[in-house]
């Protein structure tokens, strides 16, 4: 496993800074409505750019909006230097969200090195996605975005659990074809999405509050915020957002919960 120096963590971060200057640049062309959100917009608010030991970015978008920006990447987006990803245009991609990558990086992600594409320093793409307004219909939502999201990392947890049962089970899952589930996701999402509703979340991603979502409300008004002396949207009210999320967010974590992803291996421009 390739332990990040400072150098080369600040290295990736200004690679990921690039791409969401990219974001913003085809948003606003486009008409596009975005946020940055959780560890970027909290770096944001509380160190003024990168959490300092951060390696990624975080973009979320409500759903009409999301797929807004994927059609205008198909005609905006700069790809001598970047790459979008999204399970439809990306064969072997297994989630349910999108990646923004640049073209001559590397970042392999530890037991992921099997996946086959290109597997380059990333931002993330989260397209947000209603959630019931009911308490017991939330839940079972929730267990639904669960079962889903198992079965699309199953392609990963074949190598990566701990357990050799839960490897087994995950090899079991993997086969299921791809294009069944994802043909599952769309449907769930087609009926999931008929009239907004008060909570959104992000399908395939954890959701680890009670509420099983976050507050639509939170992500239809955008307001200016500085990120590394540039300009991003935010989430306007950013103190009830990161309240929620995070607690007390101006509060430094401990040194044991400040975690990076696990890289086998790194390629920076």
């Amino acid at each position: 496993m390739v332990n990040l120096t400072a150098e080369q963590l600040r290295a990736v971060q200004l690679i990921e800074l690039e791409m969401l200057e990219e974001v913003d640049r085809i948003c606003k062309k486009c008409g596009i409505r975005y946020n940055i959100i959780a560890g970027t917009l909290l770096g944001a608010v509380r160190h003024g750019g990168f959490i300092p030991w951060d390696d990624d970015a975080d973009v979320a978008l409500l759903r009409p909006e999301y797929e807004k920006f994927y059609r205008a990447c198909q005609k905006e987006l700069d790809t001598s230097r970047f790459i979008f990803q999204d399970y439809r245009n990306t064969p072997g991609y297994r989630w349910g969200y999108g990646k923004l990558r640049r073209k001559g990086t590397l970042f392999l992600r530890e037991h992921q090195e099997h996946m086959p594409y290109h597997q380059g320093i990333f931002i993330d793409i989260f397209p947000l996605d209603n959630v019931p307004d009911g308490r017991w219909e939330r839940i079972w939502h929730n267990f639904h975005c669960f079962c889903i999201r198992k079965v699309l990392w199953s392609e990963v947890g074949r190598v990566a659990d701990k357990s050799w049962l839960m490897r087994k089970w995950y090899a079991f899952l993997s086969g299921i074809p791809r294009e069944r589930i994802f043909k599952h996701y769309e449907n769930f999402l087609e009926a999931g999405n008929t009239k907004n509703t008060k909570w959104v979340r992000i399908l395939t991603f954890p959701t680890p509050n009670r509420e099983y979502g976050y507050l639509r409300k939170w992500y239809e008004k955008s307001k200016i915020i500085e990120f590394e002396k540039k300009e991003f949207d935010g989430i306007y009210n950013y103190d009830e957002y990161l309240n929620f999320k995070f607690g007390n967010y101006m509060e430094l974590p401990p040194q044991e919960q400040r975690k990076v992803h696990p890289v086998t291996d790194l390629k920076i421009l």
